[in-house]
């Protein structure tokens, strides 16, 4: 995630916990916040490792004709 995006989500994070909504709501938006971080910082490490791997993989590919 971008520094800038993860910024914004501190930013709504924090807005969650001192607006005046209920307890649970809060709870909840900050569950998912932290579940959008999570799942952004595992896509990025995927994309990481696949990179990493490709070079490794695309002879294998060519040669069973897949590429």
């Amino acid at each position: 995630m971008s520094q800038k995006n993860l910024n914004h989500l501190e930013r709504i994070k924090d807005a969650i916990q001192s607006s005046k909504i209920q307890p649970e709501q809060k709870t909840q938006a900050v569950k998912t916040i932290e579940q959008w971080y999570t799942e952004d910082k595992g896509m990025k490490l995927l994309g990481e490792q696949l990179m990493k791997i490709s070079v490794d993989i695309r002879p294998i590919l060519v040669e069973i004709g897949l590429l």
